[in-house]
């Protein structure tokens, strides 16, 4: 299968992904428990500038505004039978932009978790994820995306139903997990195992990774383990700004622009190919970002504590395998 991330992925030694999409919609008036996906038809002038504010910045991908797009999610503002034209339209709007970006950008449709959890520790079955999946790919498809974005997954049956929704919608994808529990998912999955699940499946990932999690030292340290495992294909790094605060009634992220373009930089040099923000990331992290992938040069990679030296200490003494504890390597301090 050939497609437009695996062609810019033959050209480039590195991509730059975007930043955040929920942080920078609150920043222009999208309020707490309101569905993003309800403006791709609201207020569709402002997903485009959200499109176009990533572009403008430097990404070569851009995620869709479909996150929470599935009908188990859109089910509780009362818009699941809205899947089709909700997720139609985020990647229309995405591909007018990226068409009229004057280079070549990947529109990617981003696909977050159901919400459920899968069968036998909750109700969701294999059989109804795929269900939920396919019917938001095909949505995403028809309005142009590129490739299927999984993203923010803790569960290995739910990353193998995107997987088989895509193969469904005969769309190419990449997948990315949340390590964001002492270096785990909520389910349990380590880096090494993820990589054992990509390679076990039969519809494979054009990338793989990790997204959000609780900080980008912990986040690099995820994808150290990626490449650790051995895997050849191209790992995605896609951190938050830093670490988020109450602050006057509202959360923030901690991490500058500063800070992230030394993140970017330490994930490239840990191994990743395809590098963006999460919860947190606006336009100016990510110009910090591209300026620092252009102009500093390709470096060794970064030990644990010089990754805890730039960013901070990690949340936890372990990567999930036992193999990175040591009580001498900083942490972060949490109170409450």
């Amino acid at each position: 299968m050939t497609d437009a991330l695996s062609d810019l992925l033959a050209s480039r030694d590195w991509l730059m992904a975007d930043g955040a999409t929920g942080t920078n919609l609150f920043n222009i008036g999208l309020s707490s428990g309101e569905a993003p996906e309800l403006w791709n038809t609201d207020r569709p002038d402002a997903i485009r500038a959200l499109c176009r504010s990533a572009v403008q910045a430097g990404s070569d991908i851009f995620l869709t505004n479909s996150f929470g797009g599935n009908a188990a999610r859109l089910k509780l503002h009362d818009a699941h039978t809205r899947v089709g034209e909700l997720n139609r339209v985020a990647a229309e709007l995405g591909r007018e932009v990226a068409d009229t970006a004057g280079r070549r950008v990947v529109v990617a449709g981003s696909m977050g978790p159901t919400g459920e959890i899968m069968e036998p520790m909750g109700p969701l079955s294999f059989a109804s994820a795929v269900e939920i999946f396919h019917e938001q790919a095909v949505a995403l498809k028809a309005g142009g995306a590129d490739i299927l974005w999984v993203e923010t997954i803790s569960a290995a049956d739910e990353y193998k139903a995107a997987a088989e929704a895509a193969r469904l919608a005969d769309m190419p994808w990449c997948g990315t997990m949340n390590f964001d529990t002492a270096g785990r998912t909520m389910m349990g999955l380590t880096a090494a195992d993820l990589v054992e699940l990509v390679e076990r499946l039969a519809w494979k990932p054009v990338a793989f990774g990790a997204n959000c999690g609780v900080g980008a030292s912990d986040l690099l340290r995820t994808v150290l383990g990626f490449a650790a495992a051995g895997s050849e294909r191209p790992i995605i790094a896609k951190g938050n700004a830093g670490i988020p605060k109450y602050h006057d009634g509202h959360i923030r992220y901690d991490g500058t622009p500063e800070l992230m373009a030394d993140y970017a930089v330490l994930a490239r040099d840990c191994g990743a190919r395809i590098i963006g923000g999460c919860c947190g990331t606006t336009p100016d992290h990510l110009r910090a970002m591209r300026t620092a992938l252009e102009t500093r040069p390709p470096g060794p990679r970064p030990s644990l504590d010089e990754i805890a030296a730039r960013l901070g200490g990690f949340s936890s003494a372990s990567d999930g395998t036992g193999d990175s504890d040591s009580p001498d390597r900083p942490r972060r301090r949490r109170r409450g």
